[in-house]
């Protein structure tokens, strides 16, 4: 045009670019980017944390079954009757700790971990496992402390100890090994965990997608996904979890079981095989609701953040 005779042909481009339409929302989704190691982890910390609020209960329950062998029902009125509502939160603060130490590097790393071994959305089922079953053993000696020390709280059937009652006593009685209790088969139950977890959530929504015609970052992808990993988790970790109840909630002046495979022989020949499921009920309950939370809450947070989800 006219108005252009004589300026610079650039500046012509330039004021043709700003005159052509931006797809704002495609932009920021180009942008996107994955979330390094650290933000990941943060991340994955604050999802833990948020829904533990509302599965540390089930716990709570799933926690006495296996040591009482108690019904659900039997349990469930015992605390409230006896100790009061506020009960199923014992060991809260402990949790926390937890979530922000063991499931920070379990669910949050796990994408970052699953990068670096290349096991993208087409790769074989076992490099997920795998990415799992390193962020979950990790994870897992880290927080055992926060375990061992939660599972104490919520075994306590009398009035709740202080934070720094139950710390120091430990301390006193065992030492910085009093910690580590179980740590061998917490962290063989953080692997099958963690690799039963992610690995299947990561599997599933493929699946899902293909049989729903729904998108990868769908909630109902998201919640579906989850939902079934909730489910194998179940199956695969229960005797796992009952085993590492049993060693952690040893008296903290006195040893029960000299390890994990001391403990699995004796509870066998007492209570029968089938015993390593008991709570399963509970341990589903659980499972299935913190497995959707936990992931849904990343993904929020991913998205949220700007950068790619799982």
């Amino acid at each position: 045009p006219e108005i252009f005779e004589g300026q610079d042909p650039a500046l012509f481009e330039v004021h043709v670019q700003a005159l052509q339409p931006h797809n704002y929302h495609l932009d920021t989704m180009a942008e996107a980017r994955k979330a390094t190691l650290l933000e990941s982890m943060g991340l994955g910390g604050a999802a833990a944390s948020f829904a533990v609020n509302f599965t540390h209960p089930i716990e709570t329950v799933k926690t006495r079954m296996q040591v009482s062998g108690g019904t659900l029902g039997a349990t469930i009125s015992g605390i409230a009757s006896n100790e009061g509502v506020g009960a199923f939160w014992k060991g809260i603060v402990f949790a926390y700790g937890r979530e922000l130490s063991y499931t920070s590097i379990k669910l949050g790393a796990y994408a970052p971990v699953r990068d670096a071994l290349g096991a993208g959305k087409d790769a074989p089922f076992y490099l997920k496992f795998l990415a799992g079953a390193i962020t979950g053993g990790v994870g897992s000696v880290i927080g055992n402390p926060f375990d061992v020390m939660k599972t104490l709280a919520q075994t306590n059937k009398d009035k709740a100890a202080p934070l720094s009652t139950l710390v120091s006593k430990m301390y006193q009685d065992q030492g910085i090994a009093g910690f580590y209790r179980g740590v061998e088969v917490n962290v063989a139950r953080a692997c099958v965990l963690n690799a039963t977890k992610m690995g299947c959530y990561d599997l599933s929504k493929g699946y899902v997608v293909e049989a729903t015609g729904w998108k990868r970052k769908d909630v109902r992808t998201s919640f579906a996904s989850a939902f079934i990993a909730g489910f194998f988790m179940t199956c695969t970790v229960a005797p796992w979890d009952m085993l590492r109840t049993k060693l952690m909630n040893q008296p903290t002046d006195k040893k029960i079981y000299n390890g994990f495979t001391d403990c699995l022989v004796k509870t066998v020949k007492q209570d029968g095989v089938a015993s390593l499921w008991r709570g399963f009920v509970p341990i589903w309950a659980r499972f299935a609701p913190q497995a959707t939370l936990q992931l849904l809450t990343i993904e929020f947070l991913y998205g949220f953040c700007g950068f790619k989800t799982i």
